[in-house]
């Protein structure tokens, strides 16, 4: 009868302990969410990078282009990157604090890597611009090649409530294995709130402004 009470004690015991683990914080996957409607023709003009530097604003200038001029289809690479974003963890800087000490979310984390994120979004969203996209295996020959690699992904806290994404692709369009031009476009977009969701906003925004720029960029390629 004691042994009874005592592994009913035990077994209540366990279930209460489980029951405060579960209040606990759960963890949380993010992506860039559903990427809405095309991209805007106002967006879609230069950003006003400088042709010798090959440096893009933060800020789109005014005007309108067709991103499929002239390039009906492209063969899109996938985005390449340090080994920091070939991972699902989430990070962040407190610039406040230590802008060189780069730090992980402890519940939260990217549904897949931030290299993969970048990469679905451009190439869907370059496919919605009316340019066929073709993978790197599937390209056919005398296709132009569109090469991506980033610099910087990364959610910055200026205080402890505030914070803003800041996104940096160099962007490559080879033509029969010769490089026709290269450009860096960087965006920045205050996050909406100070935690890993309004980063995760705010890095799928700055990555849709750069899918603009590359797109305003592609319709003044040279033919």
């Amino acid at each position: 009868m004691k042994k009874n009470i005592l592994l009913t004690a035990v077994v209540a015991a366990a279930a209460a302990l489980a029951g405060c683990a579960s209040k606990g914080p759960q963890p949380t996957s993010y992506d860039f969410g559903p990427m809405g409607a095309p991209l805007a023709p106002a967006s879609l003009a230069p950003s006003g990078a400088d042709s010798s530097s090959g440096t893009s604003g933060t800020n789109g200038a005014n005007g309108a282009g067709s991103p499929a001029a002239g390039i009906p289809a492209l063969v899109v690479s996938d985005v390449s990157g340090p080994a920091s974003l070939d991972t699902q963890r989430m990070y962040y800087r407190l610039m406040y604090a230590d802008a060189r000490q780069s730090r992980p979310y402890a519940y939260n984390n990217w549904s897949v890597t931030p290299l993969q994120l970048m990469s679905q979004r451009l190439k869907a969203r370059i496919a919605q611009s009316g340019v066929k996209v073709v993978s790197t295996t599937d390209a056919a020959g005398g296709l132009p090649l569109l090469r991506l690699e980033a610099d910087e992904f990364a959610q910055n806290f200026d205080s402890a409530t505030q914070s803003s994404a800041s996104v940096t692709l160099r962007a490559s369009v080879f033509r029969n294995h010769k490089l026709v031009d290269q450009r860096t476009f960087s965006r920045t977009a205050r996050a909406a709130s100070a935690d890993a969701a309004g980063g995760a906003g705010a890095l799928a925004e700055s990555t849709d402004g750069i899918a603009a720029d590359i797109l305003a960029w592609l319709a003044n390629m040279p033919k």
